[in-house]
Formats: structure tokens, sequence, C-alpha cells
């Protein structure tokens, strides 16, 4: 309570953006048996505009972090943000498949120019003995635009259909876009955007020599493709199980990123009883439990509540990687924190195709099984190999 109370009042701005943007990242999810028959299309097929999106979202990820660490971060939110809001319209008036994946794919941009932007600005505000503090913050933020756009995107489904979701979700980002552009104006938060190419490349360099990197980045991917690869399928299951309603789907969705905000409120007194390590581990094993219990298949209520342990113990472990990712360099941290982001979200973008190809060839229990053991293993392996140490490009003192 103490350290964040000494947080600088800037992030509560970049809080703002961050939940704003989250609130379209899962908001078809729950809707996604609808979406496929309004366009009779299988829901494997549906479940490709979660992978387009993460796509998308990742291919961006290491031209944004350049422009942001050339042009200034602030800047490139906020356009991003309006990208985000525009590209929801255009997807509630799509009278194509083909038409509402391509406004996936720029909703994907832009909600990539906005989360880990966010963590650079914050990485830029806070120092490393409060970082992850910090980044719990705006990782708030997010884990309630989550929670909200999973939970109330099935309750609008259920009244004005899924073009309705796309729709009031894109004019709440357009409004936040223009609400963040206003608080940031005349705002000096960083330091001036560098604008040498040769700074840019050598921030390359100093990112990809340091042996944290290559643990980092791996990491992400695997959480990617184990834990969010999954939730195309929730509803799904959810069918399967005779729960029709697409509010079920969206609270059962929802509790991952209610286990995010615990994460958020307990990390302040967890962190200094275990350990970075510590919390690695435990939250990698609480994802595999999960895992297993999902798999499972119990009642929705059951899942609920499965989905917030996993969520929590998800937010362990990614937290600590995001801390890990935002200290491999100093001069170019945009550009490692959306080298994380792409990292995630291209383990995000095969995470379904490999759990479809799983659940038709497998079989759904053996699929989530083999997720639990993976997800186990890489706090182990991530908890033993990553070492704090300092950046190449720090400056002394």
């Amino acid at each position: 309570m103490t350290a964040s109370s000494r947080l600088p009042p800037a992030l509560n701005i970049i809080t703002l953006a961050t939940f704003s943007a989250s609130l379209s990242a899962r908001a078809l999810d729950p809707v996604l048996p609808h979406v496929a028959e309004d366009f009779s299309i299988s829901i494997a097929t549906a479940a490709g505009f979660a992978a387009v999106f993460a796509f998308a979202f990742a291919i961006i990820q290491p031209v944004l972090g350049a422009v942001a660490d050339i042009f200034g971060k602030a800047r490139l939110m906020i356009v991003c943000l309006m990208l985000l809001g525009i590209a929801n319209i255009l997807g509630a008036v799509a009278t194509s498949f083909p038409l509402l994946f391509a406004s996936r794919i720029l909703a994907g941009i832009g909600s990539g120019g906005v989360f880990p932007i966010a963590l650079g600005l914050t990485s830029d505000l806070v120092g490393p003995e409060k970082r992850q503090i910090a980044m719990g913050r705006t990782l708030a933020g997010a884990m309630t635009g989550n929670l909200l756009g999973a939970s109330v995107s099935g309750l609008i489904g259920d009244f004005l259909g899924w073009r309705g979701v796309l729709a009031v979700l894109g004019l709440i980002v357009v409004v936040a876009s223009v609400v963040v552009a206003i608080a940031f104006r005349g705002a000096a938060l960083t330091r001036p955007p560098r604008t040498s190419l040769s700074a840019l490349k050598q921030g390359y360099r100093t990112i990809f020599t340091n042996p944290n990197a290559r643990i980092c980045y791996s990491a992400v991917f695997i959480e990617g493709c184990c834990v969010l690869g999954l939730f195309p399928f929730i509803a799904a299951f959810l069918f399967e199980l005779g729960e029709t309603s697409l509010s079920i789907a969206g609270i059962v969705i929802a509790g991952f990123a209610v286990g995010g905000l615990f994460y958020t409120m307990t990390v302040s007194r967890f962190l200094p009883r275990i350990g970075v390590s510590g919390m690695m581990m435990t939250g990698a094993a609480m994802v595999g439990l999960q895992l297993i219990g999902v798999a499972m298949g119990p009642q929705w209520k059951l899942q609920t509540l499965s989905l917030i342990f996993m969520g929590w113990g998800f937010y362990m472990i990614h937290g600590s990687l995001q801390v890990f990712a935002s200290e491999l360099s100093v001069e170019a941290r945009a550009t490692a924190l959306s080298l994380h982001a792409f990292f995630f979200f291209m383990g995000q973008t095969l995470g379904p195709i490999a759990y479809g190809f799983g659940i038709q060839h497998a079989g759904k229990v053996p699929t989530l099984l083999t997720a639990a053991a993976i997800m186990v293993a890489l706090g182990i392996v991530c908890a033993r190999l990553l070492k704090q140490t300092r950046p190449a490009d720090a400056r002394p003192g």
C-alpha cells in the first residue's frame, strides 16, 4: 500500500488507456457461436478471429516498438486507440466474413499499439524496485477491461447480437482515445524520444545479447499458446454441456480477468515473501492445475472458479516475465516490450490452431493435460534460468 501510494499520478492515465483497449480483446469470444451461425462457418473457423487479432497484434510489434522509441510512446498510443475504436465499428457493419476478418486485423494492430507501449511508459516512470507493482497497476486496467469486455459482450450479445457488441465497444474506445489525448496534451512524461536509427539498431543488439531475452521471449510464446489459445473454445465446451447462453460464456471467460485483478491486489504482498522465482513457479503450477480442472468438464460455475485461479496464476508468471523484459534495454525499452508482446501474441495466434488440431485428433482431455504439463515445466525452467541483470545500456549510477 505504501509503495503504491508513491507511484506517479500519470499511471492513472496509462491505466485508462489499457482499460479502454482491453475491452475489445476478448469481445468476440462469448459470441462466436452466433458469429459462426450468421456466416455459416464452423466454430473452429470462427475461432480464427481470435487468431488473426493476435497475429496482427504480434506482427506489428517490432514496427510499433521502434516507432514509439523514435517518435514518442504517448503519441503512438493515442493514435492506436483511435484506430482500434474505428476498427470495431467497421466490424459491426461488416456484411461478409472477409470484411469482419479484415476489421479484426485492424483491431489487432490498434490494440497492439496500446498495452506494450503503456508498459514502456510505466517502466520509464518507475524504477526497477517498484516496477512490478507499477506494472500491476497498469495490468489492473487491462484486466478490468478484459473482465468487462468478456462479461458485458455476452450480455450485450444476448440483447443486441454480436454486431451490437462491436458497435458499443468501438464507441467507448473512440471516446476514451479523445479523453486520453486531452490528458496527455503537453505532458512531458518521459525523456525526449530518440530520432537516431543507428541508436535503434544498437538497441536491438543490446536486447538480443542479453541472455534473458531468449528465455523471456520463448516463455511468453508458450504462455500465449497454452493459456490464451484455449479461450476461443470455452464457449463451445459450454455448449457441449448444454449451456447455450452467451452471458454464461462471457462470465466464465471473465473469470480469468478476475484472477488477474487478484494478482494486481496481491503482488505487493507475495513478491517480498516468495520472490520472483517463487512467483513464477507458483503461478505456473496454478495454471497447470486449472487446465486439468477445465479438461474434466465441470459445470459452468466451477469452470468460472477455475478460470479465476488460472488468471491469478498466469499473471504471477507473466508479470514477472514483463519485468525481466523491461530490463533487457533502457534506451530501447519500448522495442524490448513490444518484442515481448510480439512473441506472446504469436503464441496466441498459434494456440487456437494447436488446440483445434489437438482436440480434433487426440481429444479435449489429452490436449488440455498436455498444455498443463508444459506450463508447470515452464515455471520451473524460468525460475532456474532467469537472472536479474543490469541492462548493458544502463547509465552508471
